[in-house]
Protein backbone atom coordinates (compact mmCIF):
# COMPACT_ATOMS: atom_id res chain seq x y z
CA UNK A 1 0.00 0.00 0.00
CA UNK A 2 1.20 3.85 -1.07
CA UNK A 3 2.60 5.85 1.87
CA UNK A 4 -0.19 8.69 2.10
CA UNK A 5 -3.29 6.97 1.23
CA UNK A 6 -6.11 8.67 3.04
CA UNK A 7 -9.62 7.02 3.75
CA UNK A 8 -13.00 9.97 4.64
CA UNK A 9 -15.17 7.60 6.30
CA UNK A 10 -19.06 9.51 7.07
CA UNK A 11 -21.11 7.56 9.49
CA UNK A 12 -23.30 8.65 12.07
CA UNK A 13 -22.31 5.80 14.52
CA UNK A 14 -19.34 6.00 16.43
CA UNK A 15 -18.88 2.49 17.42
CA UNK A 16 -18.94 1.50 13.74
CA UNK A 17 -15.94 4.23 13.22
CA UNK A 18 -13.82 2.84 15.55
CA UNK A 19 -14.81 -0.76 14.65
CA UNK A 20 -14.20 0.46 10.57
CA UNK A 21 -10.73 2.73 11.46
CA UNK A 22 -9.49 -0.78 13.57
CA UNK A 23 -9.76 -2.74 10.00
CA UNK A 24 -8.17 -0.60 8.06
CA UNK A 25 -4.69 0.01 10.57
CA UNK A 26 -5.04 -3.93 10.83
CA UNK A 27 -4.84 -3.89 6.37
CA UNK A 28 -2.03 -1.14 7.09
CA UNK A 29 -0.88 0.96 9.44
CA UNK A 30 -0.06 3.70 6.96
CA UNK A 31 -3.40 4.46 6.14
CA UNK A 32 -4.50 7.84 7.51
CA UNK A 33 -8.19 7.57 8.42
CA UNK A 34 -10.13 10.80 9.06
CA UNK A 35 -13.95 10.93 9.67
CA UNK A 36 -17.35 13.02 9.62
CA UNK A 37 -20.26 11.92 12.33
CA UNK A 38 -23.33 13.49 9.47
CA UNK A 39 -23.43 14.51 5.64
CA UNK A 40 -23.29 18.27 6.79
CA UNK A 41 -19.98 18.00 8.40
CA UNK A 42 -18.60 15.46 5.78
CA UNK A 43 -19.05 18.01 2.85
CA UNK A 44 -17.52 21.34 5.31
CA UNK A 45 -14.81 19.36 5.19
CA UNK A 46 -14.32 18.15 1.94
CA UNK A 47 -14.97 21.30 0.13
CA UNK A 48 -12.56 23.31 2.48
CA UNK A 49 -9.57 23.54 0.22
CA UNK A 50 -6.47 22.92 2.51
CA UNK A 51 -7.89 19.30 3.32
CA UNK A 52 -6.21 17.17 1.35
CA UNK A 53 -8.58 14.83 -0.76
CA UNK A 54 -9.09 11.98 0.46
CA UNK A 55 -8.38 8.58 -1.93
CA UNK A 56 -11.62 7.14 -0.86
CA UNK A 57 -14.94 7.85 0.75
CA UNK A 58 -17.16 5.61 2.58
CA UNK A 59 -19.99 6.62 3.33
CA UNK A 60 -23.18 5.47 5.32
CA UNK A 61 -26.36 5.98 3.52
CA UNK A 62 -28.95 6.36 6.89
CA UNK A 63 -27.95 9.02 8.98
CA UNK A 64 -30.24 12.33 10.25
CA UNK A 65 -29.97 15.29 8.49
CA UNK A 66 -28.19 15.24 5.07
CA UNK A 67 -28.50 11.61 3.93
CA UNK A 68 -25.51 9.72 2.78
CA UNK A 69 -27.71 10.01 -0.94
CA UNK A 70 -27.77 13.29 -0.84
CA UNK A 71 -23.89 13.75 0.30
CA UNK A 72 -22.97 11.91 -2.60
CA UNK A 73 -24.85 14.00 -5.14
CA UNK A 74 -23.07 16.78 -3.98
CA UNK A 75 -19.51 14.95 -4.10
CA UNK A 76 -20.40 14.27 -7.65
CA UNK A 77 -21.19 17.58 -8.50
CA UNK A 78 -17.76 19.21 -7.25
CA UNK A 79 -14.79 18.64 -9.78
CA UNK A 80 -12.39 18.60 -7.50
CA UNK A 81 -13.82 15.68 -5.34
CA UNK A 82 -15.79 13.71 -8.59
CA UNK A 83 -12.66 11.26 -9.09
CA UNK A 84 -12.53 10.54 -5.90
CA UNK A 85 -13.83 6.36 -5.32
CA UNK A 86 -16.99 6.65 -2.99
CA UNK A 87 -18.38 3.17 -1.47
CA UNK A 88 -21.90 3.06 0.48
CA UNK A 89 -21.24 1.44 3.37
CA UNK A 90 -24.57 1.00 4.87
CA UNK A 91 -26.97 -1.08 6.68
CA UNK A 92 -29.62 -1.45 3.62
CA UNK A 93 -29.38 -4.50 1.86
CA UNK A 94 -32.15 -2.94 -0.69
CA UNK A 95 -31.10 -3.34 -4.75
CA UNK A 96 -33.04 -1.42 -6.14
CA UNK A 97 -30.91 1.52 -3.60
CA UNK A 98 -27.73 -0.13 -4.47
CA UNK A 99 -28.37 0.45 -8.37
CA UNK A 100 -29.90 3.91 -7.71
CA UNK A 101 -26.63 5.11 -6.07
CA UNK A 102 -24.64 3.44 -8.35
CA UNK A 103 -25.91 5.26 -11.20
CA UNK A 104 -25.33 8.21 -9.14
CA UNK A 105 -21.60 7.61 -9.02
CA UNK A 106 -21.01 5.01 -6.17
CA UNK A 107 -18.39 2.58 -7.30
CA UNK A 108 -19.64 0.37 -4.28
CA UNK A 109 -22.60 -0.36 -2.22
CA UNK A 110 -21.61 -2.61 0.45
CA UNK A 111 -23.61 -4.01 3.25
CA UNK A 112 -22.29 -2.89 6.99
CA UNK A 113 -20.50 -6.46 7.95
CA UNK A 114 -21.39 -8.17 11.43
CA UNK A 115 -18.09 -8.58 12.78
CA UNK A 116 -14.29 -7.08 12.91
CA UNK A 117 -13.55 -9.55 10.57
CA UNK A 118 -15.71 -8.98 8.09
CA UNK A 119 -15.01 -5.30 8.29
CA UNK A 120 -11.54 -6.41 7.59
CA UNK A 121 -12.00 -8.83 4.93
CA UNK A 122 -14.54 -5.97 3.16
CA UNK A 123 -11.88 -3.51 3.68
CA UNK A 124 -8.92 -5.34 2.29
CA UNK A 125 -11.02 -5.90 -0.64
CA UNK A 126 -11.62 -2.64 -1.70
CA UNK A 127 -8.72 -1.40 -1.06
CA UNK A 128 -6.64 -3.79 -2.60
CA UNK A 129 -8.74 -3.51 -6.04
CA UNK A 130 -6.65 -1.77 -8.75
CA UNK A 131 -8.28 1.69 -9.38
CA UNK A 132 -7.64 4.03 -12.43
Amino acid sequence: MENGMRIFLVDDDEDDRKLFFEAVKQYDESIECVSASNGQDALAYLKKENNPIPDFIFLDLRMPGLSGQKCLEEIKKDARLAPVPVIVYTTSREVDESIKLKKLGAVHFMSKPDSPDDIYYMVSVVLGEKWN
